[in-house]
């Protein structure tokens, strides 16, 4: 894996790591992305992981085997690129009103190594912020509602930061950019604050108190 870096010098105090979920280069999502991140200070390193071009085999969950957990070498440069960002986002076009496969399989991973003896990856994801960015075929983007909720909750549990989901409408390669609403939301969606994700049930509890 060779992540493609922006230009700048290094600043460690913010990282960004996108990470691309689509099943064709290029998409309306990545355009999207990179539209938003073309915004970003110019010395806020970031990182480009296109998925389909990983050899990253399905997801095993060994957490009852006796062997236990092996991570191959594609897969642990992705882990290591994921816990040395500061921010973390998903680029996935809105697939039956969800992630893509190839986006879940990277998520699911996270549950292995979670899970790995002696990890410390939870407590390396704490305090980071995640974010989103997906394109869909429909004007009304309350249909990505499903997606948002998924990147909400994995967050949350893994205490972090929700910067929330930037979204477009675009299905044919480059219809994006006729989604003035959504290019002019780019400009502005990495320089917000992101607030500390939360479960429903967390932030009922908090209204109550």
């Amino acid at each position: 894996m060779t992540p493609d870096a922006a230009s700048g010098p290094h600043r460690p105090d913010r990282s960004f790591l996108f990470v691309l979920g689509s099943s064709r280069s290029d998409g309306n999502s990545e355009t999207l992305a990179r539209a938003a991140a073309a915004h970003l200070p110019a010395d806020v390193p970031r990182h480009w992981v296109d998925l389909n071009r990983l050899s990253l085999p399905d997801f095993q969950d060994g957490r009852h085997e006796a062997a236990g957990h092996r991570a191959g070498e594609t897969e642990e440069l992705l882990r290591q690129a994921t816990v040395e960002a500061t921010d973390i986002v998903i680029v996935s076009p809105l697939y039956w009103y969800s992630l893509s496969a190839q986006t879940k399989r990277y998520l699911d991973y996270w549950s292995g190594w979670l899970n790995v003896p002696g990890s410390d990856f939870k407590e390396r994801m704490a305090g980071g912020t995640l974010w989103g960015v997906t394109a869909m075929a429909d004007d009304d983007h309350v249909v990505a509602d499903g997606l948002t909720t998924g990147l909400s909750h994995s967050a949350a549990y893994l205490r972090m930061r929700f910067g929330g989901v930037l979204t477009g409408t675009g299905s044919r390669p480059g219809r994006v950019r006729a989604d003035e609403r959504a290019m002019a939301s780019a400009e502005t969606f990495f320089l917000r604050e992101a607030p500390l994700a939360r479960f429903p049930y967390e932030q009922e509890a908090g209204a109550a108190a």
